[in-house]
């Protein structure tokens, strides 16, 4: 019985491991946008939430698409932007998949998490296109960080402390007489706009968040887990704590835009 009550803990640790930083920072994009939203509708109604959505809805859909694709799953209808109907739904990725196929059923968390990556991808890639020193910096930051081994309190002041550099660095005076950056700033914050999950997409990520807490139960039972090195999982979490920080970055600072502008209107 101890054996057993072990195995599911360590499985619940290992699921937290993997998915627990995506799912919180999900939630908390969630709130960003709703309040975004909400603030941008109070200062120029709709239409200032429609002009984020021509760039922001299609990079959202585009990404459920691509890991509807990987995990193999058939897409039945794709809407990339429409009018907002009586549920506000802006665009959506209609798919079927095979209920007995673990890899398709794994592929629904992924695929429910898909904006999350597609947007903060989306930036990055604005990043390197229109402001290529702040990329370069970035990328510097993410390859230092790699280089750290074990968790401590040094090493999580030093991560958080080169991402404080970095928001340093990108919002820094100089760069707003900068017309690219400009532009940078005004279609990340189109991106960051829609970059977190709808109600649908949890749901969706939610059904493979099970097969996958399962896959991990499966291979903790034949002690594969084992073999999968601590420092390895320490290096794909500062990684994606990477990704979850520039989308927490653009997120917040869209709230804090909408919140400015809400303000000045009222």
């Amino acid at each position: 019985m101890d054996i057993f009550i072990s195995l599911i803990i360590k499985t619940c640790m290992d699921t937290v491991y993997m998915t627990g930083m995506i799912i919180f920072v999900g939630f908390i994009l969630g709130f960003l946008r709703k309040q975004s939203i909400e603030n941008f509708q109070k200062s120029f109604g709709w239409r200032a939430v429609a002009i984020t959505a021509i760039i922001g809805v299609p990079i959202h859909e585009i990404s459920h698409a691509i890991l509807c694709i990987i995990f193999r799953h058939k897409i039945t209808k794709l809407v990339l932007i429409q009018k907002k109907d009586e549920n506000g739904v802006l665009g959506y990725v209609k798919h079927a998949y095979n209920p007995n196929n673990v890899y398709q059923q794994a592929g629904n968390f992924f695929i429910g998490i898909a904006p999350i990556f597609g947007g903060v991808f989306a930036i990055i890639g604005l990043m390197y296109a229109i402001i290529p020193k702040i990329y370069n910096e970035f990328l510097t930051i993410s390859t230092n960080n790699l280089q750290v081994t074990k968790i401590s309190y040094v090493a999580i002041s030093g991560v958080l402390n080169s991402y404080f550099g970095l928001i340093k660095i990108i919002f820094s005076i100089k760069n707003f007489s900068n017309p690219y950056f400009i532009l940078f700033l005004f279609l990340a914050i189109c991106i960051s706009s829609h970059i977190s999950l709808s109600t649908a997409d949890i749901k969706g990520a939610s059904r493979g968040l099970y097969i996958i807490f399962f896959i991990i139960l499966v291979l903790n039972v034949f002690g594969f887990s084992k073999f999968v090195m601590a420092e390895s999982i320490l290096r794909y979490n500062i990684i994606l704590v990477g990704f979850l920080i520039i989308s927490l970055i653009f997120s917040s600072i869209t709230y804090f835009v909408s919140l400015f502008l809400s303000l000045i209107k009222n």
